[in-house]
């Protein structure tokens, strides 16, 4: 049974190693990762030591199994990672319905996320979800010494009020 919470401080590790774990994995599709793993694994481990209250955690019997974050506690998910172990078990579903419950919680109508373009299995699991890709951008990264496409999706959380024709006496 999948459980959501808060992270907490004593976790950050094991939340970096997911979090890598599930990168690794989402990078296949780009190739040529090797050389940045170490740097990937530290900017995972940074980024749970310093956010880790913007963290929400999926557990399933009790393991940490993924976990999403918004970094600036806006409407942006800023990131999304379950463990390769765990895929295809509904912890994503549980773990995107509680970080959307808390977007509109905090007044939000809708819930934006960006991935790699050719990550298909994300794009596929939010558009699913009810997201709808808005934008597609093209940015030269250095790291990796090609251009890397990204998309933005977003999912309104609140349905819009049906549009009136004419007026009701």
């Amino acid at each position: 049974m999948a459980t959501t919470r808060n992270a907490r401080e004593d976790e950050v590790d094991v939340l970096a190693e997911i979090g890598f774990r599930a990168w690794e994995k989402a990078m296949e599709s780009i190739g040529e990762m090797t050389d940045m793993r170490d740097s990937a694994l530290s900017a995972f481990r940074n980024f749970a030591r310093s956010s880790w209250l913007t963290i929400t955690v999926v557990e399933q019997h009790g393991y940490q199994a993924g976990w999403a974050a918004r970094e600036h506690l806006d409407e942006l998910i800023s990131d999304f990672w379950i463990d390769p172990h765990y895929r295809r078990q509904g912890l994503g579903k549980a773990l995107l319905a509680e970080v959307e419950s808390e977007i509109l919680r905090q007044g939000f109508e809708a819930a934006r996320i960006e991935t790699h373009a050719q990550n298909s299995e994300a794009t596929g699991f939010f558009e699913k979800h009810g997201y709808r890709i808005n934008w597609l951008s093209i940015a030269y990264s250095p790291k990796i010494d090609r251009d890397v496409q990204s998309v933005g999706l977003t999912k309104a959380l609140v349905e819009a009020p049906p549009a009136a024709y004419g007026h009701e006496f």
